[in-house]
C-alpha cells in the first residue's frame, strides 16, 4: 500500500506535463497514462468492495505467472479494456481524479484479504495479488510517463 501511495505522489508531480506526447515512446500522452492508471486503481478497488469471496475461483494463468514473476508488464503487449481507456481529461480533472483515488486507497486498506477482482488476463486476484497487480501496473505506466518526459526534455 505504501508503495502505491508513493506512486500517487509521483503521479501528482507529473500532472502538469499531461499534454506532453512523444510518439517514439507511446501513442498516448502523459495525461492518458495518468488517467488510465487512476481509472484502473479506482476500478479494481470498487470491484473488490463489491466482490463476494464465495465466488472467487483460482485458475492457472500463464500471463499472471510471467508478469508477477518478472514484477513487470512488457511494453506493448497488453490492451486496456474499454472501461479504463481515458477519453477526456485536463489538468483540473486529473487533479480531482487523484483526490478520489487517494480516498479509495483508504477504503482498500479496510477490505478483507478474501476480497478479489477479476482481471481479464490474470483471472481472479485476491487482495494481496490485487495490490501486487496495482503496484506493477502503476509502475509500468509511470515508467512510460518518465520516458515521455525525458524524451520531451532532450
Amino acid at each position: 500500500m505504501k508503495e502505491i501511495e508513493a506512486l500517487l505522489i509521483d503521479i501528482e508531480s507529473k500532472i502538469r506535463n499531461h499534454d506532453l506526447l512523444q510518439s517514439s515512446v507511446s501513442e498516448a500522452n502523459v495525461g492518458w497514462h495518468i488517467k488510465h492508471s487512476l481509472l484502473v486503481l479506482d476500478g479494481v478497488i470498487e470491484a473488490m468492495k463489491k466482490s463476494d469471496p464465495q465466488k472467487y475461483k483460482w485458475s492457472f494463468k500463464i500471463p499472471r505467472l510471467i508478469v508477477f514473476g518478472m514484477n513487470k508488464i512488457p511494453r506493448g503487449k497488453g490492451k486496456s479494456p474499454k472501461m479504463v481507456r481515458p477519453e477526456k481529461y485536463d489538468e483540473a480533472t486529473l487533479r480531482a481524479d487523484l483526490i478520489v483515488t487517494k480516498q479509495k486507497m483508504a477504503d482498500l486498506s479496510t477490505l478483507a484479504k478474501e476480497k478479489y477482482f477479476r482481471h481479464p488476463y490474470f483471472g481472479d486476484l485476491k487482495k494481496k495479488q490485487a495490490l501486487k497487480f496495482l503496484l506493477i501496473h502503476t509502475k509500468h505506466h509511470m515508467a512510460i510517463v518518465d520516458d515521455i518526459i525525458k524524451a520531451g526534455n532532450k
